[in-house]
């Protein structure tokens, strides 16, 4: 009898010391992309995270996006699309502060542990940070208008000028941002307030016929359920918003005995409670556009908020000079205090999705130039002129993305079918959890279609709905159907579910030799130590030797081979199935591309 073969030895990767640039080391450049927030970090009151991330709601954007739908589809259906826009937002975006909040992880780390996997994450992060450039250029468009209006520079050099003043408050992170948001509070308030004062107080009857405006495509005061559809498919584009939120809400203290009420109340100002402020924005731009109109200002440029907020500052001053400058000081503040948040919020998007296809990490600060950039060549494509279109096609994407997500947290999770707690870690993720990556594809393309009309003009009209209502339902559907199995490669670790204050010990990553809280680290069996989560993300010549099941490219096998007949087994591990899982991503994009072209082309033509 032959004697017994010795198991094969464990496969051991020689150990290379990573150094990380400066960039990536400070952490008040930094701020933990990439990571968990450790405790230690999180040392602000309640108050200033809450104050920080509140300041978001300063966007001129809904006032615009109110303006928008009173001027298209009339003042009873956008009131009503208004205040429905705020309900689902604030339903939606209350789970993911808390979940924020309470395990430190900022939303692509959310989107990661609540049924999306480590690469089934990528693409949010990607649809996220598209959110963020096109948030940016909008913004930053309305405020180049403003110094157009204000000292007469060309809006090529305005746009310009305000790609690029954002970029020095946003390079040191959150501190600075803090800083900005709370010594601009106080004026930002108090200008928003103001004119709203002068011009019911100076001509009370100015706003009496606004609720009898039929807009472009409704009739006086009647609803329509088709506008109204519309309008909330434009107006619950905002619904990502609760992102931005999320990546300030990871910095809130952890919650103790003692703190529960100061905490409950911070995370519901400076998460859901943005959109208390933003529903009552909308209203208002929608009133000042009809303002605007009712002292000749055409349609097409009443939707402005420069135009808006002057039309009301004529109230206040008697010279149309200082009703001016007012507008530009009052307008340059509020986007200030929000290009910084989608700035910061597009340098962690970008981040996180350039580090998983790279496998490198030059730093958060180069993201923010990138982010930059990209807004900058929108606002001279002029995308401020197609917020309504641009608004419409993204909501569908963006709400199945973060309904997907919100059905894992308030769904899933309470039922069993979704582990507790939140894992981010690639050591511990399946690549592509079919439960988050499902339910958003399913619905992206339901509402995509309804919105290209396939579906009849009702459902076109309620796209947003149908994205919505799908990413609910099959989240559940399939999480029940798999047993929850994709969620976690490998044994999770205790640190991770605490959600209640537990003093989290530091450890060292065996690769960067720095220390790290517990649920930032995992063991690792290729270097035989525990290892941080970056240095987990960058490291390329592992082999996910801790998961050899649940990598990409074994689960798109496995796939392939339940999908297709065994005769084409063999083709699939030469090059095949890679060409296959290539186009599968590559495809959709072109022809949702297309769509829209030839959409726009039809519409055109016709017209």
């Amino acid at each position: 009898m032959p004697p017994p073969t010795p198991e094969a030895p464990a496969q051991r990767v020689v150990k290379i010391r990573r150094d990380y640039n400066n960039w990536v080391a400070s952490e008040t450049m930094e701020d933990y992309a990439l990571r968990f927030t450790p405790q230690r970090f999180r040392k602000w009151s309640e108050w200033r995270v809450a104050n920080t991330a509140f300041g978001a709601a300063s966007f001129l954007i809904l006032e615009a996006v109110g303006a928008t739908l009173l001027v298209q589809y009339g003042f009873v259906n956008a009131f009503w699309a208004i205040l429905m826009t705020g309900l689902v937002i604030f339903l939606a975006g209350l789970p993911i502060s808390v979940y924020a909040a309470r395990y430190g992880v900022d939303m692509d780390l959310l989107t990661r542990g609540a049924g999306f996997g480590y690469i089934g994450s990528t693409l949010t992060s990607l649809i996220y940070a598209s959110f963020t450039f096109i948030f940016f250029a909008l913004e930053a468009a309305v405020m180049a208008y403003a110094l157009e209006l204000a000292l007469d520079i060309p809006p090529t050099w305005g746009y310009l000028i305000c790609a690029v003043v954002v970029i020095p408050l946003v390079t040191h992170g959150v501190s600075t941002i803090s800083r900005l948001q709370i010594w601009t509070q106080p004026l930002w308030l108090i200008m928003l307030v103001v004119p709203f004062g002068f011009v019911l107080v100076r001509d009370p009857l100015a706003f009496t016929g606004i609720t009898h405006y039929a807009g472009e495509q409704g009739t006086a005061g009647v609803f329509s359920l088709h506008l109204f559809g519309a309008a909330l498919t434009v107006g619950i584009a905002l619904i990502t918003q609760m992102g931005e939120q999320a990546d300030y809400l990871r910095f809130m203290p952890q919650r103790t005995a003692t703190n529960r009420f100061s905490w409950w109340a911070g995370v519901l100002v400076g998460g859901p409670g943005w959109v208390f402020l933003g529903v009552i924005k909308m209203l208002g731009g929608a009133y000042l556009a009809y303002l605007a109109i009712q002292h000749s200002v055409p349609t097409e440029r009443a939707v402005d908020p420069n135009q808006m907020y002057l039309a009301a500052y004529e109230y206040v001053f008697p010279s149309l000079g200082w009703a001016v400058a007012a507008t530009a000081v009052f307008v340059v503040v509020s986007q200030l205090k929000i290009n910084v948040t989608n700035a910061y919020a597009g340098s962690l998007a970008w981040s996180n999705f350039f580090s998983r296809l790279t496998h490198s990490h030059p730093g958060r600060v180069v993201w923010v130039l990138f982010n930059s950039v990209i807004a900058f060549m929108l606002m001279e494509m002029n995308v401020f002129q197609a917020l309504g279109e641009v608004l419409s096609l993204y909501s569908n994407i963006a709400i199945a993305w973060i309904m997907a997500v919100v059905a894992d947290l308030v769904i899933n999770k309470p039922l069993g079918l979704s582990p507790k707690g939140i894992e981010f870690k690639r050591a511990h993720l399946y690549d592509i959890n079919p439960v988050g990556v499902g339910a958003m594809a399913m619905a992206s393309l339901l509402s995509i279609l309804a919105y290209l009309g396939l579906f009849g003009e009702l459902a076109k009209a309620f796209s947003a709905v149908v994205a919505l209502v799908t990413a609910m339902v099959t989240s559940p559907l399939i999480a029940w159907w798999t047993k929850g199995k994709y969620y976690l490669a490998r044994k999770q670790e205790s640190t991770v579910t605490q959600g209640s204050y537990v003093r989290l010990q530091a450890r060292q990553c065996v690769i960067c030799e720095r220390e790290y809280e517990g649920p930032d680290m995992a063991h690792c069996p290729a270097y035989q130590g525990a290892i941080c989560s970056l240095c987990c993300t960058l490291d390329a010549r592992c082999g996910d030797m801790c998961k050899p099941h649940a990598n990409l490219a074994t689960q798109w096998s496995a796939a392939l081979r339940w999908l297709l007949p065994k005769r084409v087994w063999p083709f699939l591990d030469t090059g095949l199935g890679h060409f296959l899982l290539l186009m599968l991503v590559i495809l959709p994009l072109l022809a949702t591309v297309f769509a829209m072209f030839y959409k726009q082309s039809w519409g055109a033509w016709s017209h």
